[in-house]
């Protein structure tokens, strides 16, 4: 991976990209007015390229780059706010002050909503196993402005891990976190989750285990959540209870610890 900036740097801004490329063993270039395609071609390899507001990761054989965004996080919180049920919110049953473990970050949407709903008093965590993943969203957790500012804060709360989750489960204390939450790349695919294609270019495809899911279990005081496609196997596999939603393309299972 090749490390530039947008197309008018600054030195502040060529000292960060400088910076992420020594972080990631990477070489830095000098844009020096050349388009991001042409820079593809030119070293045929993918592009991080390092803006002021945010951070574009560009593939040498797409035209669709990769950064972060809240996604649906905007209008969920939105809805949130005004009263209105959410179905990952049900699914999880958190509270103010609680303890959340995301196991499978990608681009944090579920995270951003958990934060939000355990406020300043709990503690967020999301693992990411793709190292540039993680960077990009760690980055934007902090950078990005949404003009809400429960959401801005919620954001910045977020504790971003770059790690396989099952080691890191590994090094948990018995009952550290209140949930912990997979929500693994589905086993089908969706139509139409066209915005997602960049995100599976570097997603972190490795497969739920039982060996994840008893250290989960120890590691969790309260339930474990799996959000996916309606037809996954991986519901009865693990003997998550599902909350079946009808029309929906994906359900949430539930293990209640507490039970």
């Amino acid at each position: 991976m090749i490390i530039t900036t947008s197309g008018r740097p600054d030195e502040n801004l060529i000292k960060s990209a400088i910076e992420i490329a020594n972080e990631f063993d990477s070489i830095f270039l000098r844009r020096n007015k050349k388009a991001v395609d042409h820079l593809k071609r030119e070293n045929d390899d993918d592009i991080l390229v390092v803006g002021k507001n945010r951070m574009e990761l560009h593939f040498s054989d797409s035209t669709e780059p990769l950064f972060f965004h809240p996604n649906s996080a905007m209008f969920r919180i939105k809805r949130i706010i005004k009263g209105e049920d959410d179905p990952f919110c049900l699914a999880c049953k958190l509270e103010k002050g609680n303890s959340f473990l995301d196991c499978t970050l990608g681009l944090a949407s579920d995270s951003i909503i958990a934060s939000y709903v355990v406020g300043d008093k709990g503690i967020v965590t999301g693992i990411e196993g793709s190292k540039p993943l993680a960077f990009l969203v760690q980055k934007g957790l902090l950078q990005w402005k949404t003009g809400l500012p429960q959401l801005d804060d919620a954001m910045k709360r977020i504790h971003v891990k770059n790690t396989e989750h099952l080691a890191f489960l590994k090094e948990c204390p018995d009952n550290s976190f209140d949930v912990i939450y997979f929500d693994p790349m589905f086993e089908e695919t969706i139509e139409g989750s066209v915005g997602l294609q960049p995100l599976k270019r570097i997603a972190n495809y490795s497969t739920l285990t039982k060996e994840t899911i008893t250290e989960a279990k120890r590691v969790a005081s309260k339930r474990l959540v799996l959000k996916d496609h309606w037809r996954s196997s991986r519901f009865a596999e693990f003997q998550f209870q599902v909350n079946i939603r009808k029309t929906a393309k994906f359900h949430y299972g539930v293990i209640d610890l507490n039970k």
